[in-house]
Parts: C-alpha cells; structure tokens; sequence
C-alpha cells in the first residue's frame, strides 16, 4: 500500500529543500505541509502540483501499484 505522504516527505528531503521552500512553492503554510506528510491518500489536482514543483511524477506510484494488481488477479 502507498502511502503518498512519506514518498513526498521523502522526495523533498533528498532534494535538500525545506518545508518552507515546499510550502512557499505551494502556497499554503508550513502547517499544512505536515498534514500533506501524513497523508496516505492524496488529491489528485494536488498530487499533480506536487509532481510539477518537485519535478517528480508520484503518480508512478499508483501506476506501478495499478500494474501490480493487475498481476496478482491475473495469477489467481
């Protein structure tokens, strides 16, 4: 199961950017930055601004779990 909130946390700590950076970039306080790294489902819209300002595509990660799936029903 994914949980999109550590994959972003993750994400921006190995950009070296802080929260405030994240959070600026977002237009949202620092407070709401924490609630989105807790999340474990996420908006897409929201998702799709997160994946342009980190210049990462977290929706690999739905995909790659879509086509895991898919295996594992094929295989029952």
């Amino acid at each position: 199961m994914i949980h999109i909130g550590k994959l972003i946390e993750e994400e921006l700590r190995r950009q070296e950017r802080s929260v405030s950076w994240f959070a600026k970039k977002l237009y949202c306080d620092r407070t709401n930055v924490y609630s989105i790294f807790k999340r474990s489902s996420i908006d897409t819209e929201l998702l799709l601004r997160i994946s342009i300002i980190l210049n990462r595509n977290f929706f690999s990660y739905y995909l790659q779990e879509l086509n895991n799936c898919k295996v594992i029903t094929t295989i029952t």
